[in-house]
């Protein structure tokens, strides 16, 4: 029996960038491919010429022994293949069903949507796949773990056989990542193939049948997931060792700079997200938090930074009260900030890379002279930048947008750390990253607290803050549940503290906390 899909000297080109170069991959049924590489590796590019989002410029696909050509999701849609990208495709305000009809309603009397036929079947295939969806809930009011599994429950109503998840777990909690795990066992169990692409090293031994690895546009080796092991897969993807452990030495703290007494802050669901609390961070210091996300972290950020109003309580930055002050006061106060959502937050997605390296210093010297910005000045720095922070894009006026995941990242990080900062507010600094981006940001943010700056990072992976923090605050439900040094902090503690137990002997039969211990 042939392959279900091959692709065959795959290339793809673009203005100065080769992104496949003559690429192979082979997709059996029944079968979890992974395909792992660095962000900019050419994965997603690989994965839109299949969907027919791209047309490439050389190389066959054959389909179950046939040559196809695809010049559009239409047709790949037709051949069994679909796609669930990072970012979904969904109507917030449409119901499950109205969002898997949209496209292909079906009408009962010539004239009315049959919206009743749809449920049944959406309602079938999530029995089937173990899916668990209501369809007439709104996509709106679903947790991102389940509005991703709507994208799924969307191919399946169209009969897809081969599914593309692109990046699937970026966004999700671990439990939700179990989830998916066990949505993608039951899919391939039942005869669908999936390729998942990824560059998290952990999920893809622990989900995948067979890995290709694809580095600067190129495959470069295929692995076995069973005698594989992280440090092989770091290497292949990136050519040279890693370092997946952080290299630190043991902190100075020296003056408190960020104190938070009493903090409150509403959601916005109307509803308490940060609950009274208080913390500081001294200067020379990394202090992690650690929690599932949605458990206050996003909002307790947003105040530190302007972005969202306290209730109550007090924020200071070096003894200066910036309660509620706007991000400009608190930016020009000594504070950097790396935001949770680099797309939403961080970056002006239409704006060329290198005046998004000057969002917070536009209106200031040397970059502008009175009310005139100096171009000169913008370019110099933006190829000073590039260059120093290992940015890499054809040029310092490509659009932002066009450039991976992380080296938006790294034009964030290179924009707010490259300034004398008495404070570094990071939130999921590497959320996205594949491990040489990773390593790469890790080294920056203890540069930042050896020279003196303190940091105060927000992460839900427990790896990373075990690996970067000094100090581990552990929040749950908008709470500070506690603060532990991280000499003393076990991944058993923390785990169990993320779940709101504080004391072992209460944790047994505590639904999700095997979920949340994955997260080591």
């Amino acid at each position: 029996m042939p392959p279900v899909l091959e692709l065959k000297g795959i290339t793809k080109r673009f203005p100065g960038v080769l992104a496949n170069d003559h690429i192979d991959l082979t997709l059996h049924e029944g079968e979890v491919l992974a395909l792992l590489g660095e962000n900019g590796a050419g994965k997603s590019t690989l994965m839109n010429v299949l969907y027919g989002l791209y047309a490439q410029d050389e190389g066959e696909i054959y389909i179950r022994g046939e040559k196809v050509n695809i010049e559009g999701p239409n047709d790949a849609i037709d051949l069994g293949i679909g796609m669930v990208h990072q970012h979904f495709m969904l109507v917030p305000v449409f119901t499950v069903t109205e969002n898997v009809m949209l496209g292909m309603e079906s009408v009962k009397n010539g004239v009315f949507l049959d919206s009743g036929e749809a449920a049944e079947k959406i309602s079938a295939l999530s029995e089937k796949y173990g899916l668990n969806v209501d369809p007439d809930a709104m996509v709106g009011d679903l947790p991102v773990g389940l509005q991703q599994r709507v994208e799924i429950i969307k191919l399946l109503y169209r009969s897809a056989d081969i599914l593309i998840l692109d990046e699937p777990t970026a966004v999700l909690t671990p439990q939700e990542v179990q989830g998916l795990f066990e949505v993608v066992r039951s899919l391939v169990s039942q005869g669908k193939s999936v390729i998942f692409i990824s560059h998290k090293l952990k999920e893809v031994l622990a989900l995948a049948d067979n890995i290709a690895v694809l580095r600067g546009g190129k495959m470069v080796g295929t692995a076995d997931p069973k005698s594989s092991t992280e440090r092989d897969l770091a290497s292949l993807m990136v050519g040279r060792e890693v370092l997946l452990t952080v290299e630190k030495e043991p902190a100075e703290p020296e003056d408190v700079v960020l104190e938070v007494n009493n903090l409150k802050a509403m959601g916005d669901r109307g509803e308490v997200a940060v609950k009274g609390i208080s913390f500081e961070v001294r200067a020379g210091e990394i202090v992690g938090v650690a929690g599932v996300q949605g458990n206050g972290q996003t909002e307790l950020v947003e105040v530190l930074t302007g972005l969202r109003e306290s209730i109550d309580g007090q924020v200071k930055i070096a003894g200066h009260d910036v309660t509620n002050a706007s991000p400009r006061v608190i930016t020009e106060q000594g504070s950097a900030h790396i935001p949770e959502d680099r797309q939403h937050d961080g970056l002006v997605l239409g704006y060329p890379v290198a005046e998004n390296l000057i969002l917070n210093t536009y209106y200031l010297p040397p970059i502008a002279k009175g009310m005139v910005m100096q171009e000169d000045k913008i370019k110099a720095r933006a190829e000073r930048l590039v260059e120093e922070y290992d940015v890499r894009t054809p040029s310092i006026m490509t659009p932002v947008s066009s450039l991976s995941g992380g080296n938006q990242q790294k034009v964030i990080v290179a924009r707010e750390l490259s300034r004398e900062v008495e404070l570094v507010i990071a939130s999921q600094p590497t959320r996205g990253l594949d491990v040489g981006s990773i390593e790469y940001i890790h080294s920056q943010l203890v540069r930042k607290r050896d020279e003196g700056a303190a940091v105060f990072m927000v992460s839900s992976e427990l790896d990373e803050v075990l690996g970067l923090a000094d100090r581990i605050i552990v929040m749950f439900h908008g709470e500070i549940m506690d603060t532990i040094p991280a000499e003393e902090a076990t991944k058993e503690e923390i785990g169990l503290l993320m779940a709101g137990v504080s004391d072992a002997e209460d944790a047994e039969g505590l639904e999700g906390l095997a979920a949340i211990k994955e997260l080591a």
